[in-house]
């Protein structure tokens, strides 16, 4: 029997225990109790619904290949034909559909995230691309009914940003995004640039999960707290106060500054935001480096170091190199239709991980 069969039986199982579970009166009486193991038959439900619906079908495939084999009519044996080859092609959609639905989620896809977008190669070209990107995100999640915040940015003279660090709120954010994270290269035609010579300039995304208090605790102790007078393009002060915060995780060295509030204690509350977005992700790089056999997708790491994705202007063709996918509306990708590659890229992942689970 197949390995989602087996897996199903238990589903349903657990999927009717929980049932009984949540019609014990002590159990009603424990608002924890009663909320966990609701989540827990909600989130079953679609699944025991689609398998339930497979048996059915089944069923009625057994029926039709009885009729086909015990029935003398050679119009009612025609129509049961008809009907069985109905009925596995429904089978099959549905059996795709059950083994992604079987699929282990992914905690952090409920999260909201902090996007830090990083100018690299290719100076004031590769700044202004930033900002690019930054409002490629930000109309993706106007699309999406979400909200962003801009927690940290160095703006430069031209309209672009040396680095910026956006917090995008909603439902399921982690999970559309989550494969952003890489190099982005474009390639395009600076408007400085009088002979017309297209440059190459990439830019870094890294993507994290927002961190809740309880997955991280950081220590007044832990942390050296360093104020400054914030300073915009070309070092010109933005205001003469010392409302710049910069902190330093002392236990991982990694630092965090923000400056764009005029408030000390509002740039210190979105420093401390981003510090432990970054202990967190740090944290789960770490075990998933220890753990044996880790799974890398085809989809990458996301590793700022990795590219992923190149912008051609002149071809007005936007492609992802971890799935080979290439689409030729750049514009409509830029102002933030994103949902294709984003989509792409979970269905590549959905489908290396059921290559794996198959093996196994």
């Amino acid at each position: 029997m197949n390995w989602w069969i087996d897996r199903l039986a238990q589903v349903e199982e657990r999927f009717e225990d929980l049932g009984r579970l949540l019609s014990d009166p002590e159990i009603v009486a424990d608002s924890v109790k009663l909320r966990t193991y609701s989540k827990e038959h909600s989130d079953l439900t679609p699944v025991v619904e689609a398998y339930r619906k497979f048996s059915s079908l089944r069923g009625q495939l057994e029926e039709a290949e009885e009729m086909i084999r015990e029935e003398k009519d050679s119009d009612l044996i025609t129509m049961a034909r008809e009907e069985r080859d109905e009925l596995i092609g429904d089978m099959e959609s549905l059996e795709e559909e059950l083994k992604r639905l079987l699929l282990p989620r992914d905690p952090l896809d409920e999260k909201n995230i902090l996007i830090e977008i990083r100018s690299g190669t290719g100076g004031e070209e590769a700044a202004l691309f930033v900002a690019d990107m930054t409002r490629m995100y930000q109309r993706y999640a106007e699309r999406k009914n979400w909200t962003v915040e801009v927690l940290n940015s160095s703006p430069t003279e031209k309209g672009g940003f040396r680095e910026i660090v956006l917090l995008v709120r909603g439902q399921r954010v982690y999970s559309y995004l989550k494969f952003e994270g890489g190099v982005h290269r474009v390639q395009r035609v600076p408007e400085t640039e009088s002979s017309g010579r297209i440059h190459t300039s990439a830019v870094s995304v890294v993507v994290m999960p927002e961190a809740e208090d309880v997955e991280v605790q950081v220590s007044s102790e832990d942390v050296r707290v360093d104020v400054f007078r914030a300073s915009g393009c070309g070092g010109q002060h933005v205001n003469t106060t010392d409302s710049a915060v910069r902190l330093t995780h002392i236990p991982t060295g990694i630092v965090v500054s923000c400056q764009d509030e005029k408030s000390q204690h509002k740039n210190k509350t979105k420093a401390l935001k981003i510090l432990k977005a970054r202990i967190l992700k740090a944290k789960e790089e770490e075990q998933r480096a220890e753990q044996d056999g880790v799974r890398r997708s085809m989809v990458g790491s996301g590793d700022r170091s990795e590219r992923i994705r190149t912008y051609n202007y002149p071809q007005t063709r936007v492609t992802d190199h971890r799935i080979n996918l290439t689409l030729y509306r750049l514009e409509a990708i830029m102002d933030g239709d994103i949902e294709e590659i984003t989509q792409a890229l979970v269905a590549s992942d959905q489908a290396e991980l059921l290559k794996s689970m198959e093996v196994a």
